[in-house]
């Protein structure tokens, strides 16, 4: 309820400011008879007046009692002290502290009585009639908020109601009864017929309930009125039948008016999105020189750089747009995406002291636990393998989720460094912690299997069925066990079979039932499932099985084209090994 409510409105909820306070925290007992809950001679010529309340003794307690109720974790209690405190004093400032009481705990009908009681002591109030109509529409009755929008644009300046008309729009698009909502924004912006923003509006709405049509009309009617909206062009491209349709729109309107920014942005965006990653350069390019300093211009230079291999102006760009950040102390920007690419570029160049020192910089967010991790692989590469794991053990993880990826991350340096008996035995105190996570009992199962302790892997699989029955993987796992050893082949079938009800497109499933397939003696079968497997994914390990059928099956030359490919893409690759020695072949 809170989050949708503030997504409808321009000012989120928050508590009073200091200055505003009903009960301010420092007031003293002498002063506080002659105190006011406000004065009018403060308040702006256009807004609501306040009352001219005397803060008497009884009056102050009830609102302490009130606010110690509601952090006391009795918010019913302090909604009713405050909703009775402000029908008494008329104070619309007390209806607004009930309202965000019940924004955050109760049900909606109490919020609706404060947001009404508010709206009721503070008409000329924005927020107020914000928030009022917002809970209005999410309830579904668009006709009782309609008074409510009227009085807003009829109240809002000139220059302001242009705005007022797209918040008013946003607000109607949480409606469930889109036909409902589009009629009703119709009716009200029909007196605003000569405003852009008013067809704007209309775009937005039209395109919100699927008529693109109308959404082009209403875009292109605001373009004749206003040429240069920036709006206006972005809502046209945004009803185009198509990408490419879209491109063209925002491309003639850059030709036009080149300081469109917001669709200079759009437009470039847009050409990533078609994998044209040079003409995206070029206009991301045109806006730094617009703005040599544009945060969101420099960072999008970088990530393509990357994108295109181009790493001497990644790097470059990217440093320089951390450069700019600790310059302006901008924290609501994240630096930990930069400082990845950055860390990825140093790798790719064998840098591995530079790739550490990019993240180590990242110290916080939602990529910590990724960057620590890549930290401690990097380590283990080169041969640090207890620093790497000092790195893991280091971590304090919040949750099961977080501390399930440090136990696997800690298993993972375990098997890449060939000590698989080590992985399973941190898996398995993983499990004692946490004995039901599909996480771990997919990783133990499958280090269980490669040290051969087939019965431990097929119990954890098994567990894993019962808690996610649609787990197709655990199917595909146990299924392929069994077929590649050549044991239990009707089981398997019917085990890799399921997986492939499940995820009918997955590559390796495929590759798991052409097996089987293979391992029972139906050759045919086996090249139609691994044929496909390959096709949508030209994996070395299916490239082995299909070579391996096709070998069989007397097609040696096309069985050695697909074990050169896949020694190409995995020289050390094991089955491929096993393969050729087992049948005697030559590549």
């Amino acid at each position: 309820m809170i989050s949708l409510l503030a997504a409808c409105s321009s000012v989120p909820p928050a508590k009073l400011s200091q200055s505003n306070e009903a009960v301010p925290a420092d007031a003293q007992a002498p002063a506080r008879k002659k105190a006011q809950t406000a004065h009018q001679s403060s308040a702006k010529p256009d807004s609501d007046p306040l009352p001219n309340v005397e803060l008497t003794d009884d009056l102050l307690f009830k609102l302490l009692t009130a606010e110690l109720a509601s952090q006391r974790g009795q918010p019913e209690s302090g909604f009713m002290a405050y909703m009775t405190a402000a029908q008494q004093t008329r104070d619309p400032r007390l209806a607004r502290r009930a309202a965000e009481i019940s924004l955050r705990t109760l049900p909606p009908d109490r919020t609706l009585a404060a947001l009404q009681l508010w709206h009721q002591l503070a008409p000329r109030s924005e927020e107020a009639s914000q928030y009022l109509a917002s809970l209005i529409v999410l309830t579904d009755n668009v006709a009782a908020a309609r008074p409510i929008f009227e009085e807003r644009l009829k109240q809002a300046s000139e220059q302001s109601r242009g705005m007022t008309m797209l918040q008013i729009q946003r607000t109607l698009a949480r409606a469930k009864d889109k036909e409902a909502a589009f009629d009703t924004l119709e009716s009200l912006l029909k007196p605003y017929g000569n405003s852009s923003y008013a067809h704007v509006a209309l775009a937005q709405a039209a395109f919100e309930k699927g008529d693109t049509e109308r959404a082009r009309a209403e875009a292109q009617t605001a373009l004749k009125l206003e040429p240069d909206s920036e709006l206006a062009v972005l809502s046209l491209a945004q009803a185009m039948s198509d990408k490419a349709r879209a491109a063209a729109v925002l491309s003639d309107h850059l030709k036009e008016y080149p300081k469109a920014r917001e669709v200079r942005i759009a437009h470039a965006r847009l050409l990533i999105e078609q994998e044209q990653y040079a003409k995206a350069r070029a206009e991301f390019e045109t806006l730094t020189k617009n703005d040599p300093e544009d945060l969101s211009s420099i960072y999008a230079l970088g990530m393509l750089a990357k994108q295109t291999g181009d790493l001497g102006s990644a790097e470059k760009q990217l440093m320089h747009y951390l450069d700019l950040l600790n310059k302006r102390g901008d924290e609501s920007r994240d630096p930990s995406a930069a400082l990845i690419v950055l860390s990825q570029i140093a790798e790719e160049r064998k840098d591995t002291e530079g790739a550490l020192k990019w993240l180590a910089q990242i110290d916080g967010g939602e990529v910590y636990l990724a960057a620590q991790f890549k930290r401690a692989q990097i380590l283990a590469k080169r041969g640090e393998l207890s620093a790497a794991r000092k790195i893991i053990a280091s971590l304090k993880a919040e949750n099961e989720q977080e501390q399930t990826q440090v136990i696997t991350a800690d298993a993972q340096l375990l098997r890449d460094a060939n000590q698989h008996a080590e992985a399973l035995k941190a898996l398995e105190a993983g499990l004692k912690r946490f004995p039901d996570n599909p996480t771990l009992l997919y990783d133990y199962a499958m280090a269980a299997e490669k040290l051969g302790k087939i019965e431990a892997m097929e119990a954890a699989l098994k567990h894993l069925i019962e808690i996610e029955p649609e787990n197709q993987h655990a199917y595909n796992a146990l299924g392929y066990t069994f077929a590649d050893r050549n044991i239990r082949l009707d089981e398997a079938l019917i085990l890799i079979t399921k997986a492939h009800q499940l995820a009918p497109d997955d590559p390796y499933i495929m590759d798991s039932l052409g097996w089987v397939h293979f391992r029972r003696g139906n050759v045919k079968d086996a090249e139609k499932y691994l044929r496909r497997a390959y096709e949508i994914k030209a994996d070395p390990e299916v490239g082995v099985h299909l070579g391996e059928v096709l070998w069989v099956s007397g097609q040696k030359a096309e069985a050695q084209k697909l074990w050169r490919d896949a020694k190409q893409k995995d020289p050390q690759n094991e089955s491929l090994k096993n393969t050729i020695a087992r049948l005697n072949a030559k590549l």
